[in-house]
This record gives C-alpha cells, structure tokens and sequence, in this order.
C-alpha cells in the first residue's frame, strides 16, 4: 500500500529532514514543499501495521520533524 506523509519541521530543517527522512527504508519519495507542511513522503509498505510503524517509529524519530500526518492512497 502506498501514503502520502505530510510533516511539519522545525523552522530551517526542512532540508535536513527532507534528505533524512528520503533515505528511509520504505521511502519512495520525499520532497521539501511550501504551504502548511514542509515535506511530503511517499511510502511503499506491505501492511497498514508496516506503514504505521514506519511513521511512528522512524518519521517521527527524524530530528526536527514535529507532527506528521498520514494519507493513505485509495483505489476507487
């Protein structure tokens, strides 16, 4: 299953976080955007659990990162 991962960074970590967080087991993407969030990561994982920890466990680990929040992506 595929997610879109919105993080919020602390001022001036947008890049370190970007770079950090792209170079994640299970990261296909990330990108350093503007507006409301200041990265946004694409992740492949096999499970909602596997997506989860990936989150939890490594995103929010990340040096700077403040909040994140997690789209799944839906096939309608």
């Amino acid at each position: 299953m595929f997610a879109y991962i919105l993080i919020q960074v602390e001022v001036g970590k947008s890049s370190d976080v970007s770079r950090e967080v792209g170079g994640l087991r299970g990261i296909v993407s990330a990108d350093t955007v503007s507006g409301p969030y200041d990265v946004i990561a694409k992740a492949d994982a096999e499970s909602l659990d596997e997506l989860g920890k990936l989150v939890v466990a490594m995103i929010q680990s990340v040096s700077g990162v403040t909040r994140t929040l997690t789209c799944p992506v839906i096939r309608i």
